[in-house]
C-alpha cells in the first residue's frame, strides 16, 4: 500500500500542476481587462495615423446608447454617431480582443466618410460594458441582436444594417449571421475571424506556449463551460456561417500569425449565402486597413455597391 501511495504522488502532483495551469490560462484568455494593451511592435509605425482618427472619434458628436442601462451587472455601452447629413444606413461595428469601440475609430471614420450612422459597441468584459469574462463572440452575438433591435426601434425612416467586425469582431458577426436576423440587416464584412474559438485556442497554446491540446484545452473548456455556459467547441463561426442568408464580405491578411489564413477557406467554405474572399497580400493580422486604407475603402464600397446599395443598371 505504502508503495503505490509513494507512486501515486507524482501523478496527483502532475494533475494539480495541470488544473492550476489550465486555471491560469482560462484567466490569462477570459478574464477581463480594463486597459486596451498596446498594439504589436509590427503595427506601432501606423501609431500616428491610429491617433489621428482616435482624435476624430472624441471630436465627432455622438451619443451614449445602452442595453440594460439601470442593470449594473448586466449593463452593456455603445456609443452612436449620427450621420451628417441624415441616413437610412447604419452600421455595427465589432471591435477586436481586449479592444472597445474606440479601437476601432478608422473604421469608424471611413464609414462615417461613406454616408453611414455609425454603432460603435463595447462586448462583454470591455470598455464601458459589464461583464467578468469576455466570450469571444459567443454571448455577444446575443447582444447584437439586441442593438440591432435598438437601432429598428430608433429609427424613424426604413433602416438599411451592414454588420462589420475586425478579429474577435470579425468573428462575432460570423457568429451571429447564423441567428434569425430582421430583414434590415442586408449584409456582413467580416475581417480576420477565427473559424472557431476552439481552433483558435489550440493554434495559440501551440504558437505561443508550446503547449500541445491535451490535456490543456478540455481543461479549459470545462471551466468555460461551468463560468460562461458553453463549451469551447459549442462556438464555432462555421456552424453560423452554413445558416447564414446574408451576402459577406471575407478578409485576411496573407501573413496573419493569429488567426491563420487557412481559417480564411474554412469560413468560406462553410459560407452558402453571396460570398466574396480578399487575401490582402502581406498583410499580418488585423492589418489590412493599414497597409493601404484607400485600397481597403474601395474593396469596401465596391462590396457595398453589389449587395448592399447595388447601382441600378
Amino acid at each position: 500500500m505504502k508503495k503505490r501511495f509513494t507512486l501515486g504522488l507524482p501523478l496527483l502532483g502532475a494533475a494539480a500542476t495541470t488544473l492550476l495551469a489550465s486555471e491560469k490560462l482560462f484567466n490569462f484568455a477570459f478574464k477581463r481587462v480594463n486597459y486596451v494593451p498596446e498594439t504589436s511592435a509590427e503595427k506601432q509605425k501606423y501609431a500616428d495615423n491610429y491617433y489621428a482618427y482616435v482624435d476624430w472619434y472624441h471630436a465627432v458628436p455622438k451619443h451614449a446608447w445602452y442595453l440594460h442601462e439601470h442593470d449594473a451587472r448586466n449593463r452593456m455601452v455603445a456609443e452612436y454617431i449620427p450621420a451628417n447629413p441624415a441616413s437610412n444606413q447604419t452600421v455595427i461595428i465589432g471591435h477586436g480582443y481586449k479592444g472597445n469601440g474606440e479601437t476601432m475609430a478608422n473604421f469608424a471614420k471611413m464609414y462615417h466618410d461613406l454616408g453611414f450612422n455609425v454603432l460603435l459597441p463595447d462586448d462583454r468584459g470591455h470598455g464601458e460594458s459589464a461583464g467578468k469574462y469576455i466570450s469571444f463572440g459567443w454571448l455577444d452575438r446575443l447582444d447584437y441582436l439586441k442593438w440591432i433591435q435598438q437601432i429598428i426601434d430608433r429609427s424613424d425612416t426604413p433602416v438599411k444594417i451592414l454588420l462589420f467586425g475586425v478579429s474577435m469582431g470579425g468573428a462575432t458577426m460570423e457568429m451571429l449571421s447564423g441567428e434569425t436576423l430582421p430583414p434590415q440587416v442586408k449584409a456582413i464584412i467580416a475581417d480576420c475571424g477565427y473559424s472557431s474559438v476552439e481552433a483558435e485556442l489550440i493554434y495559440l497554446l501551440k504558437r505561443q506556449f508550446h503547449l500541445p491540446k491535451y490535456p490543456i484545452e478540455p481543461l479549459v473548456s470545462t471551466i468555460s463551460k461551468r463560468r460562461l455556459g458553453y463549451y469551447l467547441n459549442d462556438v464555432t463561426s462555421t456552424g453560423q456561417l452554413k445558416k447564414n442568408t446574408r451576402p459577406i464580405l471575407f478578409i485576411y491578411g496573407e501573413k496573419d500569425a493569429y488567426v491563420p489564413v487557412g481559417m480564411a477557406y474554412e469560413n468560406y467554405a462553410a459560407t452558402h449565402a453571396p460570398k466574396q474572399l480578399w487575401i490582402v497580400k502581406n498583410a499580418t493580422h488585423a492589418e489590412s486597413f493599414w497597409i493601404n486604407p484607400a485600397r481597403y475603402r474601395q474593396h469596401v464600397i465596391e462590396f457595398l455597391d453589389t449587395y448592399f446599395t447595388p447601382k441600378q443598371p
